[in-house]
């Protein structure tokens, strides 16, 4: 009995045994254990970047009223005409005037009778997007107003493609800086040294000076003239970072 009792016992030691050493072996890398996951540090930081405007966008609206809508359109075609060949005289280019936006509308007044709305006659409106140097939008404006065109929409003053292109370059060259700068002091803090870049995004943009709005008037002689100022261009990055001991 005994014999059989002990014979038991090694078996179930065995088999605890033999499980114990099927179980899968784990252990915990730390961040300097080849394979493990790096150290991070995640900052972000801004720059910008100011330079004077080098392109001004006029906005010139060409109307006129008729009886008909074809009369309408007819009539704005000729002043359309008229404000074009007055602009190619005065040095403008044909691709800096394009269409920004047409229509033929009619329009209505109200009957003192009934109160209904009668349709008196036509409006047609052609709107041209000009471009220009800054120290000739003033011009631009005179000339159109005085050849044809009935309003200004608005005037802004930016920059062209290639030089915002530029600008932006920079401005993310300083957010770096300053992000990479966040980066370094939030590591020393931490016993840690920054040992590269692991992701980076940016965003950002530039506007326009400003806009005004002015109609046709009679300048009296004395031309228009605009002060432009400068163009600030921003940009903002999100940068991280990888770190060690």
């Amino acid at each position: 009995m005994n014999r059989r009792l002990s014979l038991a016992t090694v078996a179930i030691a065995t088999l605890v045994l033999v499980a114990g050493c099927s179980a899968p072996l784990q252990t915990t890398a730390g961040n300097d254990t080849p394979g493990a996951e790096p150290r991070t540090i995640s900052t972000s930081g801004s720059g910008t970047v100011s330079a004077d405007a080098d392109l001004a966008v006029v906005t010139v609206a060409v109307t006129a009223r008729a009886d008909t809508a074809n009369a309408a359109r007819e009539d704005v075609a000729a002043s359309v005409e008229e404000m074009r060949d007055a602009l190619r005289e005065a040095g403008v280019a044909d691709d800096a005037v394009t269409t920004d936006s047409y229509r033929i509308r009619p329009v209505s007044d109200p009957v003192r009778e009934s109160g209904e709305r009668e349709i008196t006659g036509y409006e047609a409106v052609h709107t041209y997007r000009i471009e220009t140097t800054p120290d000739n939008a003033g011009s631009v404006v005179d000339t159109a107003i005085e050849n044809g065109g009935s309003e200004v929409y608005g005037v802004s003053f930016t920059l062209s493609d290639e030089r915002r292109a530029e600008l932006r370059e920079r401005a993310i060259e300083r957010a770096m800086d300053a992000a990479r700068t966040d980066a370094d002091t939030i590591a020393a803090a931490a016993d840690l040294s920054v040992t590269g870049v692991q992701s980076a995004s940016t965003s950002g943009g530039h506007s326009p000076i400003y806009e005004t709005r002015a109609t046709a008037a009679d300048s009296g002689g004395v031309p228009t003239q605009f002060d432009a100022g400068s163009v600030t261009v921003s940009a903002t990055v999100d940068v991280t970072y990888t770190a060690a001991e």
